[in-house]
């Protein structure tokens, strides 16, 4: 499919992975020309000693973003490890009555932390939230350090992954904002498609071909 990143999370490649185990994945993707872009979702709390532990992980398999469902009391410990690994945490919204379900609960969360602790604005969670994720983007501007991109068939808790863009999200809206907010070059942009689980190939293509024909408008 053309793609050369990928956001893998713990049934890919486990936090506890040995050395070996890290070397074989490396071996993997350099075959197939893919880097990983981000990790997740990892949850964190105020056991320091466990949050370090998914830092060496990140660290030790050269990842850049940690997408994260970090609890409230996680967050001192979080501002001294972004700064000491230089590793960003991306707060990963989930769908309504989540810790993280609205723009406002992840502004709130992020407010006065360190600036390598920002989020992953997942779109869906946020349709099916009946919140705006372009508005999301904007709002939480150069704080925005990847996406999960898919699409809703209703914006309510029940709903299913559709084509990007035959749903209720607006893709060329959504590159536009990430542009003007700066989206880091090297953060965690991921189709997330769950529909169709048989046979996802084609529709992933179609997300893709929206993708790109958005991205050629800009």
């Amino acid at each position: 499919m053309g793609l050369h990143f990928v956001e893998f999370y713990s049934k890919h490649l486990n936090p506890a992975a040995t050395d070996k185990q890290l070397a074989e994945n490396r071996q993997l993707l350099e075959r197939a020309k893919v880097s990983i872009s981000a990790h997740g979702v990892n949850r964190f709390s105020k056991d320091e000693a466990a949050n370090r532990k998914v830092f060496e992980f990140a660290k030790r398999a050269g990842i850049r973003n940690i997408t994260a469902n970090p609890l409230p009391d996680a967050f001192d410990s979080l501002d001294k490890l972004v700064a000491e690994y230089n590793i960003r945490i991306a707060i990963h919204n989930h769908g309504p009555g989540a810790l993280y379900d609205t723009i406002e609960s992840v502004k709130k969360a992020v407010k006065g932390r360190h600036k390598l602790i920002g989020a992953c604005v997942d779109t869906g969670h946020f349709i099916r939230s009946k919140e705006d994720p372009v508005k999301a983007v904007h709002e939480l501007g150069a704080r925005v350090f990847g996406v999960h991109m898919k699409d809703e068939a209703k914006q309510e808790k029940q709903s299913h992954n559709v084509v990007i863009g035959s749903g209720h999200l607006d893709v060329l809206g959504l590159f536009k904002g990430l542009k003007k907010v700066g989206f880091p070059a090297d953060g965690g942009l991921s189709l997330e498609y769950e529909a169709n689980p048989d046979n996802p190939i084609d529709d992933m293509k179609q997300c893709l071909a929206v993708a790109r024909e958005a991205i050629a408008k800009l």
